[in-house]
């Protein structure tokens, strides 16, 4: 029985992507007049697209493949495919109910079943796989490539690409939060006594020289990169890590520039600076191959001091602003602020964790 499994966060994260995407803008709630489950006798909607169909069968999709992996392998046989399926039916039913209060959502029985539908889906193909040894297949994996206590490492490093996805006014530079933290302070505080205590910044600060701002885009690559390595169990397998993070990470960022500019601009960001940047960071990672598992830990939680505290000390690229506006404006726009917020709290989630890692007895000490 392993109640430690990664599909439970991996699960509950992807249960607040579903409600997040359903829910956005969260503004504008007001009782209209109606009963909130009238839709679930309503006429079928008239018109539909097939990203509409694609988006609610897909959507649900893996939450039932999480679940049904979670709880199988936490050996939850019995009630494992009651409980995959009627949760997220439940959590379909709730948001779809909720939109009744949204003017600019419409609640729709036809999206209800179609995230049923793509629940079921999900927890066939979990129990097809763990039939056909997909599942211990990649429980051998894990055993053979990361360290026991690698639960945390993994669903942070799962979510690393999609934060890389909300456009950044420095590549990978995940974390820039101050700017937004001094505006948020100044609206709280504003006519009250303790705007005066506000810590803010008398002046504009100045932007990063070139070579700054190589050396953060080096230290933002190697920090999951680092935390990675200090959870595999073999040099070579450190070296496969690094090959896949680096070819991740320059995808995901082209992913984010061409659904930001359009396909013809994925690698617009690619500057002087990110070369250099992403040269010293693959440099240093084959340097770090050799490190212990501890000295790994150290050494990510000192690249993330110093990519926050300069992240935090420059102000936004001019272009920042106009990308933002691009993105907003898209078919993702349902899902541009949680990338947001998971760029945000990223480094900040992999500062606990490092912590955490270096605070723990070495293995074997009493």
């Amino acid at each position: 029985m392993n109640t430690r499994s990664s599909a439970w966060p991996l699960a509950l994260l992807f249960a607040g992507l579903v409600v997040y995407a359903s829910l956005y803008p969260f503004t504008g709630w007001r009782v209209q007049g109606v009963s909130p489950f009238a839709y679930l006798l309503a006429p079928f909607p008239q018109y539909w697209t097939g990203f509409d169909v694609a988006s609610n069968l897909l959507g649900y999709a893996p939450l039932g493949f999480l679940l049904t992996l979670a709880m199988r392998r936490s050996g939850w046989e019995a009630g494992s495919w009651t409980m995959a399926l009627g949760l997220p039916v439940l959590l379909s039913l709730g948001v779809e109910t909720a939109q009744t209060y949204l003017p600019m959502r419409v609640p729709s029985n036809v999206d209800l079943a179609l995230n049923a539908a793509g629940t079921l889906i999900g927890a066939v193909t979990a129990w097809v796989a763990e039939r056909v040894g997909l599942l211990r297949r990649w429980s051998q994996f894990r055993a053979d490539w990361f360290e026991p206590s690698a639960h945390g490492s993994i669903v942070l490093l799962a979510l690393w690409p999609f934060a890389l996805l909300y456009p950044l006014s420095v590549p990978f530079g995940l974390g820039q939060v101050w700017d937004r933290l001094e505006a948020g302070m100044l609206e709280v505080l504003d006519e009250t006594p303790f705007l005066a205590w506000a810590p803010v910044r008398l002046e504009l600060p100045l932007p990063m020289s070139p070579l700054s701002e190589a050396f953060c885009i080096a230290l933002c690559l190697l920090a999951p990169l680092l935390m990675g390595l200090g959870e595999m169990r073999s040099v070579a397998r450190r070296a496969v890590f690094l090959v896949m993070l680096f070819l991740c990470a320059l995808g995901a960022a082209g992913l984010s520039a061409a659904l930001t500019y359009g396909p013809s601009h994925a690698w617009a960001w690619m500057n002087p600076q990110a070369e250099l940047g992403i040269g010293l960071a693959l440099v240093l990672g084959v340097a770090a191959l050799w490190l212990s598992r501890r000295l790994c830990h150290v050494v990510m939680l000192l690249c993330l001091a110093v990519s926050l505290t300069l992240l935090n000390s420059a102000p936004d690229s001019p272009y920042f602003a106009q990308s933002l506006e691009v993105w907003e404006q898209g078919r993702f726009i349902r899902f541009h602020g949680l990338s947001q917020w998971l760029g945000w709290l990223w480094p900040f989630a992999a500062l606990w964790f490092g912590l955490r890692a270096v605070a723990r007895p070495p293995r074997g000490a009493a």
